[in-house]
């Protein structure tokens, strides 16, 4: 069964020269791969969630429907939580740019978004309340708001510069081909 929130397509092969290499811009994609923080903190929800729904099993084995029940909808739970943490991040298409979070969501239109920019700032590490010295690209609204995109510590790049640097490079290649589209408009 593929898996479209993790596929990489053609984006990130080494030898590719294309910006904006994806065949259809209208359709949502995330411009990088899911970190290994990611994904394996996803494994983890997914391998604690079998071990939930075995209990469940045992658990309507023994008689006890509602408690099996119980079990059942906490290992659901698991399993959605782990299906939107490989959800989170950056996405892209012809209509905008939107930030997808655990809890939610952000979307914003190219046209609204002023410049996109790498920064050297205290940055948080794995999501946590600790911080530490790294890059993060923004996005600098039309009303001067900034919004951080990624961050060279989150669960995607921790450990990866060149596909921080990469992925960066191809969000800022997006608002420079999308952006200065829909200004002119």
């Amino acid at each position: 069964m593929p898996l479209p929130f993790l596929t990489a397509d053609r984006a990130f092969d080494a030898t590719d020269d294309v910006a904006l290499p994806f065949d259809d811009h209208d359709q949502w994609r995330r411009p990088y791969r899911p970190g290994p923080w990611r994904v394996g903190a996803a494994a983890l929800a997914l391998l604690l969630a079998s071990f939930v729904l075995f209990a469940a099993v045992i658990i309507a084995a023994a008689g006890a429907v509602p408690g099996a029940g119980a079990t059942f909808a906490l290992a659901g739970v698991i399993i959605l939580c782990a299906l939107r943490m490989l959800r989170v991040g950056t996405w892209v298409s012809r209509h905008g740019l939107r930030r997808v979070g655990f809890f939610s969501t952000r979307t914003l239109e190219w046209r609204e978004a002023g410049a996109v920019r790498t920064v050297q700032q205290p940055v948080r590490w794995l999501g946590l309340p600790r911080t530490v010295q790294g890059q993060a690209l923004l996005l600098v609204r039309q009303g001067g708001e900034q919004l951080t995109l990624l961050t060279d510590h989150n669960a995607d790049f921790l450990s990866r510069v060149e596909a921080f640097d990469r992925a960066a490079d191809t969000i800022e290649a997006w608002n420079a081909e999308y952006g200065a589209v829909t200004a002119t408009r």
